[in-house]
């Protein structure tokens, strides 16, 4: 096949033919270009390491310390010249230093192996994203429990299967999210601790000859300890996939909490107000205020559960130690984090700046028979009849009164004795939504008191 057939087979992208095709899908410097930070800390620490043990000499550890410096400055400044024949941040990086310090630079790669590099430079950047998580999670929670402190006695409605089914408080509300986020917090915090093992020293797969110190450089580079053996830690990307998993099961929470924002902001809600900077205005249509902000957060869980499924998909067959495949783990991994610290922070954004309505909640909070439970539970406990039978008169009530298009509060003490002799007067006491989350002060109930009482554990969980 002649050149101009197979460039026109391949297309115009392609005019050099398959050699800048080869270039192209080998290259990674695109994108692996935001590790230059990390790249070059793992340098740093390598080549003072091989000072310390006698592989180079201290002037060359000094030049290289020096040249390092020169070329951050100058990939931070934006002056630095990236260049997909060299591949990737790795090389680019050492072929720059060369140019800055000229022989020493040669003696940086003693000891080590792009393999244990990359991983390196990954995990310290994965951890990066740990540590940022860790904060937009923390900034978080404290905005829902400041919203559960305020509205601690606010009634609203509780719901199963979007149906109400009994009063709750908005505070309550508030600190199921913080559950929900104090569990992500924990993942986060778990999983760091465990991806912090160094592979730099494993170099290709098997190790090195040279005397080097790994505990050294461990240290250095703020991990606990180097990873104990070398096949696993060139081939490992389970620190990878944690960071995934975890950020996937977070995106699940944060989209479940931008769905009932969406809900709750609609005009047939009116259960918050969202602030104009996180809602835009409609082209055509002047009274509308639409909740943006959590619709895309909404949205955003799509591309992180396909990160988070892609790199296994990378994963799942290969052999031991490195393979070429595993240079797609770092694109997914970036995509995935970015939208995840935007989802984050967007949250924490909305969740301060919203208002509860709290004449809207209390309003839809006695609304559709939502103490119905109450009045089955007083019938227990006052009256002593077996629950089913307690189900029973309350079912027979409830639809006495959707046939009278009232509530049940608005039966006479007569309607009620004629479904059931034993009931009371004091069987009004008890059907009020105030009544009812103030009596529901079991342990993680939604009582005031209750709610209070989570709010300060969890201020004490913040502070600490």
């Amino acid at each position: 096949m002649t050149d101009q057939s197979s460039n026109q087979m391949w297309g115009g992208r392609f005019a050099a033919g398959p050699d800048a095709i080869m270039e192209a899908i080998n290259a990674s410097i695109g994108f692996d270009k935001r590790m230059a930070a990390q790249d070059i800390a793992g340098s740093r620490a390598h080549a003072a390491m091989l000072a310390a043990t006698g592989v180079i000499t201290d002037n060359d550890a000094e030049a290289i310390r020096e040249g390092l410096l020169t070329v951050l400055s100058e990939i931070e400044s934006g002056s630095f010249q990236f260049s997909t024949a060299l591949e990737d941040i790795h090389m680019n990086v050492e072929a720059r230093l060369k140019e800055v310090i000229g022989e020493p630079a040669g003696r940086l790669h003693t000891g080590r192996s792009r393999n244990d590099q990359v991983a390196t430079d990954f995990k310290l950047w994965v951890r990066d994203q740990f540590d940022a998580a860790e904060k937009g999670l923390l900034a978080l929670i404290k905005a829902l429990v400041d919203q559960a402190e305020a509205g601690a006695d606010w009634v609203m409605p509780g719901f199963t299967h979007l149906q109400t089914a009994q009063p709750v408080t908005w505070g309550h509300h508030m600190m199921a999210y913080v559950e929900m986020f104090g569990r992500d917090l924990s993942r986060v915090r778990d999983a760091r601790a465990r991806m912090n093992e160094s592979p730099l020293g494993a170099a290709a797969l098997a190790g090195t000859s040279f005397p080097i110190d790994r505990d050294m450089t461990a240290s250095a580079l703020g991990f606990d300890r180097p990873a104990a053996n070398s096949l696993d830690a060139v081939s490992d990307r389970d620190f990878a996939l944690e960071f995934l998993s975890t950020a996937s099961i977070c995106a699940v929470h944060l989209s479940r909490f931008a769905e009932e924002l969406v809900i709750w902001s609609s005009a047939q809600f009116r259960f918050v107000t969202l602030s104009d900077r996180f809602s835009t205005g409609s082209s055509i249509m002047p009274q509308k205020k639409n909740p943006d902000a959590a619709e895309l957060i909404r949205a955003k869980v799509g591309r992180i559960f396909g990160a988070n499924t892609a790199l296994m998909m990378v994963m799942k067959g290969l052999p031991l130690a490195y393979s070429k495949d595993m240079q797609e783990d770092k694109e997914q991994v970036f995509d995935a984090a970015d939208n995840w610290m935007l989802a984050l922070a967007a949250m924490e954004g909305m969740v301060k700046d919203m208002t509860g309505n709290r004449e809207s909640l209390a309003a839809a909070a006695g609304s559709g028979f939502s103490t119905a439970t109450d009045l089955a539970d007083w019938m227990v406990r006052v009256l002593k009849v077996p629950f089913r039978d307690a189900h029973h008169v309350t079912g027979a009530l409830v639809a006495m009164a959707e046939g009278r298009g009232c509530d049940l509060p608005d039966l006479s003490l007569e309607d009620m004795q004629g479904v059931h002799e034993g009931i009371t007067e004091d069987i009004f006491n008890v059907l009020g939504v105030e009544n009812s989350v103030n009596s529901r002060m079991s342990y993680g109930g939604t009582a005031p008191a209750q709610v209070r009482a989570q709010v300060q554990r969890w201020k004490e969980i913040l502070a600490g």
